[in-house]
């Protein structure tokens, strides 16, 4: 019997793992390729005057902050939820609030990194606006091709 308990918090354990690292990715990996590419297209092919260069570079200072914030209210939601899993061994009523936490964090970061893009969207010309566009809808639909 103990043996059968090992190995079923193994698997949890593994999977909470598993878990963990897709998160991560989500919330870290995905966000950079796509403001490299952003960042790019806004300091090197827009043209923007030095006072939309000085907009932009506060909305960035403001939201790279905020979204390191958010990052660490990520980890810490995942180690709630690593420790919920750990007590109940199973899914349980501790383990779906702490995955309740972790996706209200996620949603967070996505509602404030779409507020960044469009108050930078907000300092573009209507020609760099529609760049800016097509760039983003790029980003974010690049892995559904």
């Amino acid at each position: 019997m103990p043996s059968r308990r090992l190995l079923l918090v193994a698997i949890i354990a593994f999977a909470a793992a598993i878990a963990g690292v897709f998160v991560g990715r989500v919330v870290s990996d995905a966000p950079k390729a796509n403001e490299t590419e952003l960042h790019a297209l806004l300091h090197g092919e827009l043209d923007l005057t030095k006072e939309q260069q000085a907009r932009i570079e506060r909305i960035e200072a403001d939201f790279t902050s905020r979204r390191r914030a958010l990052e660490l209210e990520m980890r810490a939601a995942n180690v709630r939820l690593a420790q919920a899993i750990e007590a109940e061994h199973g899914y349980g009523p501790q383990v779906t609030k702490a995955i309740d936490e972790t996706h209200e964090v996620m949603g967070d970061l996505q509602k404030e990194t779409l507020q960044h893009l469009f108050a930078m969207r907000g300092v573009l010309s209507p020609d760099q606006a529609e760049m800016f566009d097509k760039s983003v809808v790029k980003a974010l639909t690049a892995d559904a091709q």
